[in-house]
């Protein structure tokens, strides 16, 4: 539960003492998590740990304000009587650790205490309150979460009841009263030669030597060159290095074109045309005069394909080996596609019959995660959101199906499971399952490993329920 900007703002428009006190911020937020899910309904405030909190009768009084698919918002009152135990009780502990002039410690007269210390004790006891009435409520209301908890608009006046408005998102009820009956397509994939000529000529192009030549540059060569467009004014800038591959779309078809009339050493310039379809709309079809040297050409041999090319590429002993195994590859690939596709057409027909709400932080979070993984500019990330946030909500549907799935018919990956599917890869791999769950486990993978097993079991039960045309 934490405390945002506009919760600091509610509490400080109305100051809760003559002194205009209100409360830091330190005790009404909870850590937030990194990671994508609900979190603990036993999550403790900030700061919790150093203050000794005394259960208390609250008596709260929980009033529903709103409650729209996955959001509630209550209205908490927690009674004077309730208040007035509590900062009580924290002004007794006060009274038994400080020291004041005078005094030995802990014999300081509480009512001094009180006064001295008014301000900490204050937060104290509101930090506390807000603490048991947060576990009441959950207790009360048996709700699950689905994210962090946000207080607003707190009202902790002298000698009147502390309220509050908690908002919550809770886990959605999924309770997926049609799993079966329902019939996919299968695409099939067949694996062409075409594209088995094409993986092969991959794994010769990674194995293409470069050398340098005095001639000018032809498409498929490396070059390196000295770029400079002038300005508006004519003005022809310091030209900067760029390595090109040309042919390969790394510039515009003019630049390529007067990259090719020069030879390594030379200097050529002219105008040149920006293309129609220019990314930069205020740049299409503008004529601009560019300035190229050549600094080097490097063309590109590639070796011959034949048992020699076969047996440096891997343990093949012919041509004809490697070729099968690039065509093995492809159709084992092509058939895990296949059964994505129809796994995923058979979540889509179960989550259009079973239609539930999502939680928008559920969502939210996976949009960040992915947007940090991709390292989206900080400039692009508004944008990126708007785009990805539909695939992430399918996502979180998926994995929400998956999840309920798993939990009613009891599919959820065991150890017995886990310890089998890395002998299984260990055998495989000629490898020793131990070191192999070792190296598992000290990458992180176990968990990931855990889930494909049990999406793996989960997509058993569905298609032995349903029908693959």
């Amino acid at each position: 539960m934490r405390r945002d900007a506009r919760t600091r703002a509610a509490v400080c428009e109305e100051p809760l003492m003559e002194s205009g006190w209100c409360p830091s911020g330190r005790g009404l937020g909870f850590r937030s998590r990194p990671d994508v899910g609900p979190p603990s309904n036993d999550a403790a405030l900030p700061g919790a740990s150093d203050i000794h909190y005394v259960p208390l009768v609250m008596n709260i009084e929980i009033t529903p304000k709103k409650s729209d698919g996955v959001e509630r918002l209550l209205q908490i009152s927690v009674p004077i009587e309730t208040v007035r135990a509590a900062e009580d009780k924290a002004a007794r502990r006060y009274a038994t650790s400080v020291r004041l002039p005078g005094f030995r410690p802990g014999k300081a007269p509480p009512a001094m205490v009180k006064k001295k210390f008014a301000d900490a004790i204050r937060q104290e006891t509101l930090e506390s309150l807000v603490q048991e009435a947060y576990k009441e409520v959950l207790e009360r209301e048996q709700l699950k979460l689905a994210s962090q908890p946000h207080v607003h608009d707190v009202k902790f006046g002298e000698n009147e009841p502390l309220t509050f408005e908690l908002h919550l998102e809770v886990r959605p009820d999924i309770p997926l009263a049609r799993t079966q009956g329902f019939r996919v397509q299968r695409t099939e994939r067949t694996v062409t030669d075409e594209q088995v000529r094409d993986q092969i000529e991959q794994l010769r192009d990674q194995r293409a030597t470069w050398a340098p030549v005095e001639d000018r540059a032809a498409p498929g060569d490396m070059v390196n060159v000295v770029l400079a467009t002038a300005d508006e004014t004519g003005a022809m800038p310091e030209g900067k290095p760029y390595p090109l591959v040309l042919g390969a779309g790394q510039a515009i078809a003019g630049i390529e074109e007067l990259i090719m009339e020069a030879r390594p050493g030379e200097t050529v310039e002219r105008p040149v045309r920006w293309p129609e379809d220019f990314p930069d709309e205020a740049q299409r079809s503008q004529m601009k005069t560019v300035r190229v040297t050549v600094q080097d050409v490097k063309r590109k041999t590639v070796p011959e394909l034949d048992d020699a090319f076969a047996r440096e590429v891997g343990d093949f002993d012919s041509m004809d080996a490697l070729t099968k195994a690039v065509r093995d590859d492809l159709e084992a690939n092509a058939e895990r596609e296949t059964e994505s596709e129809i796994r995923q057409r058979l979540l889509d027909d179960i989550i259009g019959a079973n239609p539930f709400e999502v939680p928008p932080s559920w969502v939210s979070q996976l949009v960040e995660a992915y947007g940090n993984a991709y390292q989206v500019p900080e400039s692009e990330k508004e944008k990126f959101a708007a785009e990805f946030r539909p695939m992430a909500e399918r996502q979180v549907r998926r994995d929400l199906v998956i999840d309920t799935v798993a939990e009613r018919e009891n599919l959820t990956a065991t150890e017995a499971d886990l310890d089998d599917r890395i002998a299984e890869t260990a055998s495989k791999r000629g490898a020793d399952p131990g070191q192999l769950y070792a190296s598992l486990q000290k990458a992180g993978r176990l968990k990931e490993l855990e889930r494909s097993i049990t999406e793996d079991k989960v997509f058993k039960w569905l298609l032995e329920r349903n029908t693959v045309e």
